[in-house]
Order: C-alpha cells, then sequence, then structure tokens
C-alpha cells in the first residue's frame, strides 16, 4: 500500500511542478528560441506545453497503475468482517419494515 502512495505523491508533486517549470523557463527566455516570439504566441505556446505535460504526467500514472500486479492486493480481513456485519444489518432491517413499505398505499 505504501508503493501506491508513493506513487501518487511523486506523480501529483510532478504534476503540480512540471507546468510551472515550464511557465517559468518561457517567461525568463531560458528555452532557446523564445525570444524570437511575441508575447502573444509565447504565452500560448506556453500554455499548451504546460497542458501537454500534464497530460504526459497522467499517462505516466495510468501506465504505472495498469503495471501493479493485481493479484498482490488483498482487502483487509477487518474491514471485510465490518462491512458483511453491515450488509448483514442492513438486510435484517429491511426484512422487518418490508411488510410497511411493500404494501400499496391509493
Amino acid at each position: 500500500m505504501a508503493g501506491v502512495v508513493n506513487k501518487f505523491f511523486i506523480t501529483s508533486l510532478i504534476m503540480w511542478a512540471a507546468p510551472i517549470a515550464i511557465l517559468y523557463a518561457f517567461n525568463h527566455n531560458l528555452i532557446p528560441g523564445v525570444t524570437d516570439m511575441s508575447p502573444h504566441s509565447m504565452t500560448l505556446v506556453s500554455g499548451f506545453v504546460a497542458v501537454i505535460s500534464v497530460n504526459v504526467v497522467i499517462a505516466f500514472y495510468i501506465c504505472l497503475a495498469m503495471r501493479e500486479p493485481s493479484d498482490k492486493h488483498e482487502p483487509d480481513p477487518k474491514f471485510l468482517a465490518e462491512a458483511k456485519a453491515s450488509v448483514k444489518q442492513l438486510g435484517q432491517n429491511q426484512d422487518g419494515d418490508s411488510s410497511d413499505s411493500r404494501t400499496k398505499q391509493e
């Protein structure tokens, strides 16, 4: 479980930092050839590249999730016991109230 949280934290951090770094690089002329662009074009290109970077990070996270083996995850036994008890209790409550709720009111 810690590996999943770690992957999520890292990709979330990259998804936040990558667009900011791209916008900073464009606005401070750290990318070659940006100085020749008009301010309007530079704003558009930097915005598009920032959005694309977020989509790349999301695709990377999806690939990581798809490569993770599904058989290594098992539900918590305590959670399963509580869930089964809750469903059983809900079923008992509905059986007791079923005659009242099922009668047709005209």
